[in-house]
């Protein structure tokens, strides 16, 4: 009967698993829910006309959905659909590596911004370790991830040291343009989350989710692109466009 329980536990949904200050249903105002035909992925808004999200998630048919909570739940109010007149992942980005996992989509117009839909800024400086960050993304029901995630989390982690990612992570080159947060060791037990989640540090976007063996709102250390090494190229995007 205990190893039942015990079984039971483990498998429930990975919010519930572990919670380093985690916080469920309080959708950030600058989080964007990436729709697609195939996976979805999260965004950030950094303009009314721009979203920044990972390379990897140049998906066919991207819906860009702001002022979501449940993107199971077809009746929310609030709700920003815009379309989209451009994806512009970085022009180094390649599929086969997580450097330069990075791209910018520009709307085709602007959206509304009011208390559910806010813009994040970008940084100014370099962040340092140890700084607590709050990485925000969907989960999956274990039970039934056929269906669109229902589970908005939040979670509290800080930036680790470089040394510490490289023995979370042996076998990656950890660049200066990456940030690694989380806890070692990560558990890595079973999830399923909605991939580029965004790492917002003092009200400031430090990062972007480009790979993690684990799950991040578990606190299983992940990799993130490091924003303030791209501002020149996102500037300048932006600008051409």
């Amino acid at each position: 009967m205990n190893f039942i329980l015990f079984w039971a536990l483990l498998n429930l949904p990975v919010a519930l698993a572990f919670d380093p200050d985690y916080r469920n249903g309080m959708t950030p105002p600058y989080l964007v829910y990436l729709k697609s035909d195939y996976l979805p992925c999260v965004g950030a808004l950094i303009h009314p006309l721009w979203v920044i999200t990972a390379a990897h998630c140049n998906l066919p048919k991207l819906q860009v959905m702001l002022g979501v909570t449940n993107p199971s739940n077809n009746n929310e109010k609030d709700i920003q659909v815009v379309g989209y007149e451009k994806m512009i992942p970085h022009p180094y980005f390649s599929i086969t590596s997580i450097e330069h996992d990075l791209m910018l989509i520009k709307l085709r117009e602007s959206v509304e911004l009011n208390d559910y839909v806010k813009l994040v800024d970008l940084p100014e400086e370099r962040v340092r370790e140890e700084t607590m960050c709050m990485v925000s993304t969907w989960a999956y029901n274990l039970c039934d991830d056929y269906k669109e995630p229902d589970s908005l989390q939040n979670v509290n982690i800080s930036i680790i040291y470089r040394s510490e990612c490289l023995e979370a992570y042996k076998t990656y080159r950890i660049q200066e343009s990456m940030l690694c947060l989380g806890i070692v060791p990560g558990r890595r037990l079973p999830c399923k989350e909605v991939t580029a989640a965004p790492a917002v540090c003092n009200g400031v976007l430090q990062g972007i989710l480009t790979f993690t063996d684990g799950c991040v709102l578990r606190a299983d250390v992940g990799i993130y692109t490091r924003i303030f090494k791209y501002l020149s190229w996102i500037r300048h995007t932006m600008e051409s466009y």
